[in-house]
């Protein structure tokens, strides 16, 4: 067949085709450049490469019989140590030099020495306190150094070894906590807003000598006549109750109680008197932090000490469980609405620090905070706030989500987290949804990331997967959901920065793969066991690492590996 012929047929055809377009052919055609052209320009590149969620932790080549696998997370790979400090490097040296592990005071000295900087001076973060809808105050650096060292002075001179530290997310909360570490103190965390006798139980069993706390808040006299080992108390009064006399002892006391305020302590010193922190080699020894772990009932089950090493590691963990670009920053306005007593929050408030991002602290904070009163007064970057209160907050959300099209949004930016792979980004139809979105902060839009965490065996309500992406719409930030115990500090695992995966219907969770400074095992309980072919990895969950209080601990539940190595409740 000649060239001639092929042409010829050619032609017939285009003569015939276009002999026989109408006006459905001319829909049919349009429609589909228009498809085609909304899939090429609506097109966006997952946030992660699929196949890093595909494996999120590794699993040891050998197993112990009656024992799964040792799993990692791809951060802390086996071979390679576990996270294990800060990794403080004295000053002048190599960026390339192995620096020390460090201590709480690393975290204070870094918060006053700004972050490192090549090109330029460091950068400092603020400290802010939030009193209501208007009043926001912030607090010099210079200052809270001030009250560290005085308090941490006052206490030791006055023979305190255990303080107590029975306060509501403050400035004083965490300045009495570095105290303690600068001038070798044993620190007990106590839960704030308890009855008399669950804080004369907390007294008594860590052995607290002093007591740092509010009036208020605070049974003094029912204390004193139930614990007879205390000897000293530091008020911390507000503004509007400096004109009282809180030195004043009751009767029947005896004198036995030194009795002072904070603003005195700071008042009555020189002005110049703790401007500057201890020297590294005049300090002593930071000592432990004791904390309390409540049980299911709500009753106080355990009281667990972590070492100094054991909190660094867990700072450090956070530090590197995200990916570098997105890393706790000077441009960051960090908030915790979780209370400061679990080791959670208080953690990634420390790592918040010495990342020397701005902290804000809000007196409202607790289990059950509503999450708009909480952030009300500053545009905050970073929220932690505790399952109890991203529930409500879904709750209250999702029941505004009522009209078809209120719907059909929802549904497009849903699909753009659990298909695409992709945060979902401002669009007309997507704007439609603005009113049924939680108010956080004064900014909104301004969130980025919002750390909630599951506590092993406490009863806490689990939030499922459906729950954790609804929440990424309704706030527009990424949502890392943890898995704590209580004898670990900070996380046990926690979920990646760009996982927004629902499987199946939703209804289930997961925990991500271990942080770096831990590894677990699943240990088999029951008809809870690791198969031989690896099918089925269920068991007790065992974690071990620099993080753990006494190096190994068992969380006292059943957990499973997922196929795609994710920490999960069976």
């Amino acid at each position: 067949m000649g060239v001639g012929s092929v042409l010829n047929q050619l032609d017939a055809a285009l003569s015939d085709l276009v002999g026989q377009w109408n006006g459905y052919s001319t829909g049919i055609a349009t429609l589909l450049v228009l498809v085609i052209s909304y899939s090429i320009m609506t097109r966006v590149d997952p946030d992660i490469h699929p196949m890093l969620l595909a494996r999120q932790a590794q699993g040891s080549p050998v197993r112990q019989e009656g024992e799964s696998p040792i799993y990692r997370g791809n951060a802390a790979p086996h071979g390679m140590p576990l996270n294990s400090g800060l990794n403080v490097k004295a000053p002048g040296a190599s960026k390339w030099s192995q620096g020390r592990d460090g201590d709480l005071r690393d975290v204070w000295r870094r918060v006053v020495s700004g972050s490192p900087s090549e090109d330029g001076p460091s950068a400092k973060g603020r400290i802010l306190t939030v009193y209501g809808r208007e009043k926001v105050t912030e607090h010099k650096l210079c200052d809270i150094t001030r009250a560290i060292n005085l308090i941490g002075q006052h206490i030791s001179q006055h023979g305190g070894n255990k303080v107590a530290i029975y306060l509501p997310n403050s400035v004083e909360f965490v300045a009495t906590l570095f105290a303690c570490s600068f001038y070798g103190l044993t620190a007990v965390v106590l839960p704030f807003d308890e009855s008399s006798d669950i804080i004369v139980s907390m007294l008594q069993r860590s052995g607290a000598d002093t007591v740092v706390t509010v009036p208020g808040a605070f049974p003094f006299d029912g204390v004193v006549k139930s614990y007879p080992s205390l000897k000293q108390l530091v008020w911390v009064v507000d503004q509007g109750s400096n004109h009282m006399d809180w030195n004043e002892v009751p009767e029947g006391v005896g004198g036995k109680v030194n009795v002072s305020t904070w603003q005195d302590i700071l008042h009555d010193s020189p002005v110049t008197a703790g401007n500057e922190l201890p020297a590294e080699g005049d300090a002593k020894e930071a000592k432990d932090v004791v904390f309390f772990w409540k049980s299911r009932s709500g009753s106080l089950e355990e009281l667990v000490q972590f070492t100094q090493k054991n909190l660094v590691s867990a700072i450090s963990a956070q530090l590197t469980a995200v990916p570098t670009t997105h890393r706790f920053s000077p441009a960051d306005l960090f908030l915790s609405a979780a209370p400061l007593s679990a080791s959670f929050p208080l953690v990634l408030t420390l790592a918040a620090l010495y990342s020397n991002a701005s902290v804000a602290f809000n007196s409202v904070a607790g289990t059950s905070a509503d999450l708009a009163l909480a952030t009300q007064g500053i545009a905050p970057t970073v929220v932690v706030a505790t399952p109890q209160t991203l529930q409500k907050t879904h709750k209250e959300s999702s029941g505004k989500i009522a009209s078809l099209i209120a719907s059909t949004s929802h549904w497009i930016q849903t699909r753009s987290l659990v298909q695409n792979g992709a945060m979902p980004v401002a669009s007309f139809l997507a704007s439609y949804n603005d009113r049924v979105k939680p108010s956080v902060g004064t900014t909104p839009g301004k969130l980025r990331l919002l750390y909630v965490a599951d506590s092993a065996g406490a009863g806490t309500p689990v939030l499922s997967e459906l729950a954790l992406s609804d929440l990424r719409v309704f706030t527009g930030a990424r949502v890392i959901y943890a898995l704590t115990a209580a004898k670990v500090a900070g996380s046990v695992a926690q979920t990646q920065f760009n996982d927004y995966r629902v499987h199946g219907d939703g209804t289930g969770s997961h925990f991500g793969p271990p942080v770096s400074s831990i590894e677990v095992i699943l240990k088999d309980s029951g008809s809870h066991k690791t198969s031989d072919d690896g099918q089925k990895i269920e068991g007790e969950i065992t974690v071990r690492g620099p993080a753990v209080s006494g190096g190994v601990a068992s969380l006292g539940v059943i957990g499973k590996v997922r196929e795609d190595n994710v920490l999960a409740y069976v």
